[in-house]
């Protein structure tokens, strides 16, 4: 099994434009194969979701999920290219699906980029504090910070958490199979979670 570090997942970015982890995992089910790798991606229509992903997305729908209770919800706005395929079944799916996963996981952020500076510089101060304390070397401390940084973003960031009907794939992959299968670019712009109770 090929050790797959940052480099190799970045040089198949360069190359694919498709995201870190779609790439990282294709790296992983490749053995580390960089055009056996890219091949995947193609297959899977990920590296043609990202080349999509350069394209504007002014049209689409809210999604919307009430959850049996009855006491908590979400709206999601998700965007694509035309009203065509904001009308298609798969893409009405797709939104109430994203809506459910807002509801379930609470992620305060559509994607890393949204994370304020300062919450991130607080989430690594803690990492590091963490890692002092475990006694492992000064040197090391960033690095295990960042490392720990990663599974913060996949708690906080909608796009980077397991998809809640198949945890073997991120909100991420889930939409570039949904760009990859539609033809559209498909973006998801933001979102609002109410629960009875709180402001």
């Amino acid at each position: 099994m090929a050790t797959i570090d940052a480099a190799s997942v970045k040089k198949l970015r360069d190359m694919t434009n498709a995201g870190f982890m779609d790439c990282k995992q294709a790296l992983t089910d490749a053995d580390g194969d960089f055009d056996k790798a890219a091949t995947l991606l193609r297959e899977k229509g990920i590296a043609s979701a990202a080349k999509k992903g350069e394209r504007t997305a002014a049209d689409g729908l809210i999604g919307i999920y009430v959850h049996t209770d009855g006491k908590q919800a979400a709206l999601v706005e998700v965007n694509c290219e035309t009203d065509f395929v904001a009308r298609t079944d798969d893409f009405q799916q797709l939104c109430r699906d994203l809506a459910m996963q807002v509801v379930a996981l609470r992620a305060p952020y559509v994607r890393r980029e949204d994370v304020p500076e300062d919450v991130l510089e607080a989430e690594k101060n803690i990492y590091r504090q963490q890692a002092a304390g475990e006694g492992k070397p000064e040197a090391m401390l960033d690095k295990i910070a960042m490392g720990r940084i990663n599974k913060f973003y996949q708690q906080v960031c909608l796009m980077e958490q397991p998809y809640i009907k198949d945890d073997k794939k991120t909100v991420e992959q889930l939409v570039n199979e949904a760009i990859g299968k539609l033809g559209e670019n498909i973006r998801v712009a933001r979102f609002t979670r109410y629960k009875v109770g709180e402001a």
